[in-house]
């Protein structure tokens, strides 16, 4: 665990995006969701990968933009 703390500009982005784009309640949904079927996929060579598609997927899209709002590199030019 990282003792670093993030900067303002991140703060910044942070607030942004839970207060514009997603509540913080279903990111942490998203992220919950994603880790279980990823490992529950992972143990039980991936049938539940196939059943949990739709969820996976939401989840991966919200993991990759709070990903953005951290660590913005797909803008770089």
């Amino acid at each position: 665990m990282s003792a670093n703390t993030i900067s303002k500009e991140a703060q910044i982005r942070l607030m942004n995006f839970f207060n514009n784009t997603i509540d913080p309640q279903e990111m942490a949904k998203s992220i919950r969701q994603v880790n279980y079927v990823l490992a529950l996929g992972a143990l039980r060579q991936h049938a539940t990968l196939q059943n949990e598609i739709d969820n996976l997927q939401n989840s991966f899209y919200w993991l990759n933009e709070l990903a953005e709002v951290l660590n913005p590199y797909l803008d770089v030019e």
